[in-house]
Formats: structure tokens, C-alpha cells, sequence
């Protein structure tokens, strides 16, 4: 785990992310979990530990400057992704982790208990059918459907002030022309991947 740990804290100091030392443990055992629970069930296409530090760690820290604090639901988290490695960066919010692959849920909530994570609740539904208790101030999707679709099928979770964040790869130029709603296209450069990255960001003030 050595060349991880090295990959993992060269990629923070690249992105200005100063995480103590507790932290970068959780992050390093959340990927030998995803590592041990992916031959049963299927999280990941990517095999190769170093690989995950930063196509799944680096990559889903680097959206941590857009986040709006306090309450934060991940829509489609998969394996936990970007919510696990969220939450562990940024203790004091409360991570909601959604998804409605009872496996990949199952996985989150071990991983969750593993890592010790007392900030984050995993819920197993489709996105539509959820009822939150309270509003949230931040969505996030990574990789889930289209924008159209994200918007329509997150803009009940959502606070009044709250945004929208859409991870995505190239700019979905397409998806973005049938929106009438105003966004922003942040540019997003991960340590380690050469790939195009950006996020589309929604201010729920912006769209009604």
C-alpha cells in the first residue's frame, strides 16, 4: 500500500486538500474494502489499487471546494463514490447515500460501519421515492443520467439555497442545451487522470 499512500498524498497536495493522517487511513482501507468486496460484487470495473487511488479517491475529493456544507445526499453512490471519501475529508456534514442496488448498498453500509464513519446514513431506494426527513443543501451525482434527468428526479431533495453538482466527464454539451435552467461548468483537474473532468453545478435559487 505503500505506492497508494504515495499516489493518495501526492494527489492531495496537488489539490490543496490537507487531510491529517487518520483520514488518509480511512481513505487507503476504504479502497482495500471496494479491493475485497469487488470479485462478489461487482463495484468496480477498475481492479488495480493504485489505479482507485485516483480514479475513485482523487477524483471524488477533488469536487470538495464546489460542495455548500452541512447536509450533502449522493445520488447513485455505487460503491460510495464520491460520498465515502466525502464524508471522511469533511466530518462535521451529514452524507446521505443513495442508491437502489441492494449489493452496492449493502457494501456502503460495511463500509461505513468498517471505517467507523458517524456522519453518513445509507439509504436503499430509487432517488424518486425518497422522502427526506429534512432538505438538503448539496445533491451530487457522479456518472448517474442525464442531466435533464438528475434535475428532474433530485429537485425535491434539495433546500432552497441549495445546489445541484452533476460530476461528469467532457462537457455534456447535449444535455446541458436542453436545460433552461441556468448552470455552471466547472473545469475539474484530478491528479493522475489524463481525462477530460468537469462539474455542472445548479443553484436551486437559479431554477425555481
Amino acid at each position: 500500500m505503500d505506492i497508494c499512500r504515495q499516489t493518495l498524498c501526492q494527489g492531495l497536495e496537488a489539490l490543496q486538500l490537507p487531510l491529517n493522517e487518520l483520514q488518509i487511513e480511512q481513505l487507503l482501507k476504504f479502497i482495500k474494502l471496494i479491493e475485497k468486496w469487488n470479485k462478489a460484487y461487482n463495484l468496480t470495473a477498475v481492479r488495480d489499487l493504485r489505479e482507485m487511488v485516483s480514479v475513485h479517491l482523487l477524483d471524488s475529493l477533488a469536487i470538495l471546494p464546489h460542495i455548500k456544507a452541512s447536509t450533502i445526499a449522493d445520488i447513485g453512490t455505487g460503491a460510495g463514490l464520491p460520498g465515502i471519501p466525502l464524508a471522511i475529508a469533511l466530518p462535521d456534514c451529514q452524507f446521505t447515500l443513495v442508491d437502489s442496488n441492494s449489493k452496492k448498498t449493502r457494501f456502503v453500509q460495511q463500509a461505513v460501519l468498517e471505517l467507523q464513519l458517524k456522519n453518513v446514513e445509507v439509504v436503499h431506494s430509487r432517488v424518486e421515492l425518497i422522502q427526506p426527513k429534512h432538505l438538503f443543501s448539496t445533491v451530487i451525482s457522479r456518472a448517474f443520467a442525464s442531466m435533464p434527468d438528475i434535475l428532474a428526479l433530485t429537485q425535491h431533495l434539495q433546500a432552497d439555497d441549495g445546489i445541484l453538482l452533476a460530476m461528469k466527464g467532457q462537457i455534456p454539451a447535449q444535455e446541458l442545451a436542453e436545460l433552461s435552467e441556468t448552470y455552471r461548468v466547472i473545469p475539474i483537474s484530478v491528479p493522475g487522470i489524463d481525462a477530460e473532468r468537469c462539474l455542472i453545478e445548479l443553484e436551486r435559487s437559479l431554477h425555481g
